[in-house]
């Protein structure tokens, strides 16, 4: 059987396109491989280690894993992203879209569940914050993460929408956010928003002030707060007043790459809020200085008065060191003294004074 010409044309030409769409293809699948790897960054952080407390002569101890977080974050285009961060201690965190309105920095727009912008401490990560229990009473409580019974555990973050940006060549920053003022991964329960507005000012390099206000609502996950007296208690199911204000400054000798090149810092707030008839207020000054090689000492006070005028106050002195091992991998040791409070009246509320010690490893990328 004779193999004619023509073919042995067909047939190479056959084999010669296959290898040319296969370079092709090749190519594409490349490009689209680098492209969604320059588009998309995957972060995370642990953090876990031991804590001992001794509370008037009873002890306890524990080994505990208190965060695992993964998120990730899809550049979309220029002026549009997305992030996606869940934390696998608990429940997802956050999941929004940003879009960058403006050519700079004036104005963004943020949709979704995120960290509310009240007090200067909320909004930082866990990972760069000073103290094993990360926020202070006062921004525990008044922001939502989680010391107020009568909001729940909302890890500091609700469901709504952030007006953002940078003005005054980046001196001034500012957030307008219209919540929910229900917390995480839940539907609201009043037909009422909560406000919260903030204004943050760097007139000159490592120095800041920054105030916040919250106006709103929120509707109780209990029949009382252990925290708020009878005479103002809120039933369960009753939506009641939620406000609260904070005004701090910041001021870092220099940058900070939290592992080789790092400088003293202090940061101090006040904070208030009112629940219902029931007024809170309180703050705290931490600081960090750097030791020696990537030693640093941690020192902070904070005083939290749940009930204004009625005993409910508790102070906090904590004092500790941490050693980076490498960027944002850190050893923690801390000791807490914690002051009692009771109205003297009702053993019930009673919150009695510990000394507390508290280990830390935190691994991040």
């Amino acid at each position: 059987m004779s193999f004619k010409f023509s073919n042995l044309v067909v047939l190479t030409t056959i084999l010669l396109s296959s290898g040319v769409l296969h370079a092709q293809e090749q190519k594409d699948l490349n490009y689209w491989s680098q492209e969604l790897k320059s588009r998309i960054t995957l972060n995370g952080y642990a953090q876990a280690g031991y804590t001992y407390v001794n509370y008037d002569g009873r002890t306890s101890n524990t080994w505990d894993v208190k965060r695992t977080l993964l998120w990730a974050k899809a550049r979309i285009t220029d002026r549009w992203s997305f992030l996606f961060m869940h934390d696998f201690n608990s429940q997802v965190q956050e999941f929004y879209t940003d879009f960058r309105v403006t050519k700079g920095n004036g104005l963004t727009i943020r949709f979704g569940q995120f960290k509310n912008q009240l007090s200067m401490e909320n909004p930082l990560s866990p990972v760069v914050l000073e103290t094993v229990d990360v926020c202070s009473q006062s921004v525990t409580y008044l922001t939502g993460c989680g010391s107020d019974p009568l909001f729940g555990i909302n890890y500091g973050r609700d469901l709504g929408i952030d007006l953002f940006g940078q003005l005054f060549d980046g001196k001034l920053f500012y957030n307008l956010e219209v919540l929910n003022g229900r917390g995480i991964n839940a539907r609201d329960l009043n037909n009422k928003k909560n406000l919260i507005v903030k204004l943050d000012y760097r007139p000159v390099k490592g120095l800041r002030f920054a105030v916040s206000a919250q106006k709103g609502y929120g509707t109780s996950l209990v029949p009382t707060s252990v925290y708020i007296p009878e005479e103002n208690a809120i039933a369960m199911g009753e939506t009641y007043r939620r406000d609260r204000w904070t005004a701090g400054v910041e001021y870092k000798a220099g940058s900070n790459d939290f592992w080789k090149n790092r400088n003293w810092g202090v940061r101090g707030e006040v904070l208030g809020g009112r629940d219902g008839n029931t007024n809170s207020w309180g703050g705290y000054v931490t600081s960090t200085i750097p030791l020696v090689g990537q030693l640093d000492m941690v020192a902070s006070i904070d005083y939290f008065d749940y009930a204004k005028g009625f005993n409910r106050d508790r102070t906090e002195v904590i004092a500790g060191l941490q050693y980076w091992f490498f960027t944002k991998c850190r050893f923690q040791l801390q000791y807490t003294w914690a002051s009692s409070w009771t109205d003297g009246l009702n053993t019930a509320w009673v919150d009695e004074a510990c000394n507390r010690v508290q280990i830390q490893m935190q691994v991040a990328f």
